[in-house]
């Protein structure tokens, strides 16, 4: 009896997030029927009452009072309220992922969606080469993956499941239907990730989040950790790094920009340095959230200071005691140097 109340006592989270199934599919069919307006406005007023009761709040003030020291009270409360009313967006977004790309350089007239620096885009699709591109949690961070599906670049996004199981398959499905390949950063995921550049594929991941195992770059005027996947497959492949951003605009739009390929820095040997090509990247990110703070995932844990490496403490042999006899002798010896 005790065993079985140990097992159900485990499983119990597992449980109960299949049994919100019903619950998530009952929202995703409510926010297709109000249409992405509609349906997005009460996601981001939802966001904007509740998330400044919850803990994850104080995270999110306190990553803006060690972002901008200088910032008023008022402005960082403000940029936090928006973080939760872009996050609500984003949230009820998952219901229309297949409605809100529409961007088409050959129609006229204004669209949902537009993108910048679109011959970056087809260059690195047409280059027959492998390649990579980074991003971050900004706007709303799935429309790139779309965005390549959508124009036949072979890419695979890498992506963090979230831990609750039905939220997990329920994104997983909506992904499936608008992007190209996945790949779940999971233990051993590393292998398929590298399969995908090894046969001339491009992977996708967002660098903004922290990586315990990581390298240690300076983001936003503080040390954290940042994966190194990216940087460790460029020096391996040796293949061209790309950013790419999403910007919330007025009524319902967004603009995808993609930057030229990052000049990454490289060591004596003309290798790219894994820990300088991360902070070339990671500065990038900050200058995105700079220009648009109020869309960035401020309610995360990015630093962490406790599980940074601490610094190697050199140990110095101690020295030998000397005879005063040895050492009178030394001293004479000295002196007949000088």
């Amino acid at each position: 009896m005790l065993r079985l109340a140990l097992i159900l006592r485990r499983s119990f989270p597992r449980l109960a997030g299949f049994a919100m199934i019903p619950l998530i599919r009952a929202l995703v069919w409510l926010a297709r029927a109000l249409g992405p307006e509609r349906s997005t406005a009460l996601g981001a007023a939802i966001l904007r009452g509740v998330g400044p009761l919850l803990p994850a709040h104080r995270t999110a003030l306190a990553n803006l009072r060690a972002a901008f020291p200088d910032m008023p009270d008022a402005e960082r409360r403000r940029i936090a309220l928006e973080a939760w009313d872009n996050l609500g967006r984003t949230g009820v977004e998952y219901a229309h992922l297949d409605r809100l790309f529409d961007y088409d350089p050959a129609a006229p007239g204004p669209m949902r969606t537009e993108v910048a620096g679109i011959e970056h885009f087809f260059a690195l699709r047409d280059d027959d080469k492998p390649g990579l591109i980074f991003s971050a949690h900004l706007a709303n961070w799935e429309l790139p993956a779309i965005c390549a599906a959508r124009f036949g670049l072979d890419a695979t996004a890498v992506f963090r499941p979230p831990n609750n199981p039905a939220a997990a398959r329920l994104v997983q499905e909506v992904r499936r239907r608008s992007m190209g390949g996945l790949a779940a950063s999971i233990p051993g995921a590393v292998f398929a990730m590298r399969d995908v550049v090894e046969h001339g594929g491009h992977l996708g991941q967002l660098i903004d989040q922290h990586f315990t195992r990581g390298v240690v770059v300076d983001f936003l005027g503080r040390p954290c950790l940042a994966n190194p996947l990216l940087a460790k497959l460029a020096r391996h492949y040796d293949c061209p790094v790309h950013g790419v951003r999403v910007v919330r605009l007025p009524e319902g739009r967004f603009r995808l920009e993609l930057t030229p390929a990052l000049d990454l820095p490289r060591n004596a040997d003309g290798v790219i340095d894994v820990a300088g090509a991360m902070q070339a990247m990671t500065a990038v990110v900050e200058g995105w959230v700079r220009e648009n703070p109020g869309q960035w995932l401020w309610m995360h844990r990015r630093w962490r200071p406790d599980m940074l490496p601490k610094p190697k403490v050199v140990r110095t042999a101690p020295q030998p005691m000397v005879e005063d006899s040895q050492a009178n002798v030394i001293s004479h010896a000295a002196s007949q140097t000088l």
